[in-house]
């Protein structure tokens, strides 16, 4: 049972955070999450010597150098006393925990059947969201899920497994790219077009294929844009890829302002503090909307020098060890880190901690980092 805890400790949270993204599962997945956290803080506790072997890993350090940087930074500029702020901690530490452990005893897993299962979930989703809400094009569409962009993250990054999988695709590969392809347009995220334009590029690089997808995209943005919708390509034309985010980012900076160098603490992840906001903002303005920024606004800039030092130079290290590989998990993997740098412009990732795509970013430089570990010994 412990084994089987183990292995599919990774998968466990995944789910949870979609639980927590679905309309009508967030109370049950915020009861499985207090479940999840004390599940394996008890298992780590057990069995210290079997999770100090795999954290102390040359592959994992990374994970455990953050871990110490939110201690450190607890005590220099948080306080102990604090409760938000050490549950931020609490979980961030088991986070960081169940990743490596997972990678580290069951990595053929997550090279492949992981992937499948990942992508069979939210293929999952988004039929059952098509038969409770089947209006795709009745303003943006959200599914079962109660945000139109996470129900996006959902899509985008299955569309990208499934087309980097692997060289030869079936039929029912084609079904689902266009399946999520359709649905992450009818979201209306401006940001799907990222995700969905890089797997492409990834995948073919600027070949000629590309350049007569590129032709078909500009020929069908020109089309839809006459059209009454309010799709990603719509939304694009009329607000621009970051519309309404300079404005939070200026809130954000302005907040980063008043306490730049210590930062405001753990607990206020994309956070921007109200009192700047004028009133008829207060509704409209809830978080940075950028992971850079919700990172300095969090830690300051003292501790977010480290921060974005180790998200940075390991996102490097493995991108550039596996660039010469255009399918398979490694490009996978690949797709999700840049996705994410990317991504973190306008959205606040890489700082929560029940967050979809968040999670699979770390998860996805822990895994690159032990493959790399593994090609080189």
């Amino acid at each position: 049972m412990i084994r089987w805890l183990f292995k599919y400790s990774v998968v466990l949270y995944l789910i949870n955070t979609i639980l927590l993204a679905i309309k009508y599962t967030f109370g049950l997945g915020n009861i499985i999450f207090l479940g999840i956290m004390g599940l394996y803080a008890i298992l780590i506790f057990v069995n210290p010597q079997q999770f100090k072997s795999v954290l102390l890993h040359k592959s994992f350090l990374f994970l455990l150098i953050l871990t110490v940087l939110n201690i450190l930074y607890l005590v220099v500029f948080d306080s102990i006393s604090n409760i938000e702020s050490l549950k931020f901690l609490s979980a961030r530490a088991i986070q960081f925990s169940i990743i490596p452990l997972a990678i580290y005893h069951h990595l053929e897993y997550y090279k492949d059947k992981f992937l499948n299962h990942l992508v069979y979930i939210i293929f999952g989703i988004v039929l059952l969201g098509l038969l409770l809400n089947p209006y795709i094009f009745s303003g943006r569409y959200g599914g079962i899920v109660w945000n139109p962009n996470a129900l996006s993250s959902f899509t985008t990054i299955a569309f990208g497994i499934v087309l980097l999988k692997n060289e030869k695709k079936s039929n029912f590969d084609y079904v689902l790219l266009f399946t999520f392809l359709i649905i992450s347009l009818v979201t209306g995220s401006r940001g799907a077009l990222v995700g969905i334009a890089l797997a492409y590029v990834l995948r073919y690089g600027f070949s000629t294929r590309n350049v007569m997808y590129a032709i078909i995209s500009i020929v069908l943005y020109l089309f839809v844009l006459n059209l009454n919708f309010d799709t990603s390509l719509n939304r694009l034309g009329t607000q621009s890829l970051l519309g309404d985010r300079t404005l939070q980012y200026h809130y954000a900076i302005e907040t980063l302002k008043e306490k730049p160098i210590s930062g405001w603490g753990l607990d206020k992840y994309a956070f921007i503090d109200t009192r700047l906001l004028p009133s008829h903002y207060i509704d409209q303005i809830v978080g940075a909307h950028n992971g850079y920024l919700a990172i300095l606004v969090q830690y300051g800039m003292l501790f977010s020098i480290f921060i974005f030092y180790i998200i940075f130079s390991k996102s490097f290290t493995v991108i550039k060890y596996f660039n010469k590989y255009k399918v398979g998990y490694t490009a996978i993997y690949s797709f999700l880190i840049i996705y994410t740098l990317l991504a973190s412009i306008y959205e606040s990732l890489m700082t929560g901690i029940n967050e979809f795509h968040t999670m699979l970013f770390w998860f996805s430089l822990a895994i690159l980092s032990f493959s790399k570990f593994k090609h080189e010994n």
